[in-house]
């Protein structure tokens, strides 16, 4: 594919591993593999471990003494859970060391329009994660969004407060009419359109997507400052490989696809 849009980037590997949610979240995952991608998480001082809220003590465990913090999910994926459990979750996940909390929102009230019972969710849920001395992501799940419901969504979380914005769970598979399913995640699209309608004070989070050194790059580009990985090892090796280390920053060119263009506010 021909890139346009091209500019640079000064980046130490400190800069991007502190982009990265390791993320250890597939429902397939046994303990013996969460061990091994919370080691490998510690090894590449990523950000974060994103895990499943019983997975936080074995996080503890392996994480002690690192710079690598917890971040567990709630109402995950399908963000169902009535606002009361999202909470209870939420509040007991950072008492037991997730200081990061990767929260789904209600999707079918997002597309019926209840905007009050969201806004109201979103608000309870980031008042009780504050109060307990943690911070909260929302996750919109933007796959089944339009770009109505992302505007809306990113004005609510603003006058709120949230920590930060986030587009996907990694698991909003969309069945196509051919009965098959199918899953875009973080597009740059809608990340530009993010970045446009939260004030600085409001992060942004990829997920889904963000597979390669070039695609970290690109989304750092457009003012992301998280994403979640599962390719962290082979996306940190590639930045060693093109001469980023921990001391002088390097010059790195990012390049945009051929067409791409930031959306309209």
């Amino acid at each position: 594919m021909p890139f346009l849009n091209s500019s640079t980037l000064p980046v130490i590997l400190t800069d991007l591993s502190k982009m990265i949610d390791h993320s250890l979240l597939h429902p397939t995952m046994t303990d013996d593999e969460i061990r091994a991608g919370l080691e490998l998480a510690k090894k590449y001082n990523v950000a974060t471990a994103c895990v499943k809220p019983y997975s936080i003590p074995l996080a503890k465990e392996v994480l002690q003494g690192s710079d690598v913090g917890i971040c567990p999910v709630i109402g995950f994926p399908a963000g169902n859970s009535t606002t009361k459990v999202k909470v209870f979750e939420a509040v007991e996940a950072v008492k037991e060391g997730g200081k990061e909390i990767d929260m789904v929102v209600n999707i079918g009230k997002i597309l019926g329009g209840d905007w009050t019972y969201v806004e109201e969710e979103i608000r309870t849920i980031n008042d009780a994660v504050v109060k307990e001395g943690g911070v909260l992501k929302v996750i919109f799940e933007n796959d089944y969004l339009q770009d109505t419901h992302i505007r809306k969504l990113c004005e609510i979380c603003s006058n709120i407060g949230v920590a930060f914005v986030k587009t996907s769970t990694g698991y909003g598979f969309v069945k196509g009419q051919d009965g098959k399913y199918s899953y875009e995640g973080a597009t740059l699209h809608h990340l530009a359109l993010m970045r446009k309608r939260c004030p600085p004070t409001v992060q942004i989070k990829a997920a889904g997507g963000v597979r390669t050194l070039d695609d970290l790059l690109r989304v750092r580009a457009l003012g992301v400052t998280r994403v979640g990985a599962t390719a962290t090892e082979s996306i940190l090796e590639e930045a060693k490989k093109r001469g980023i280390g921990m001391n002088e920053p390097v010059e790195i060119e990012v390049e945009f696809p051929a067409g791409f263009a930031l959306p309209k506010a």
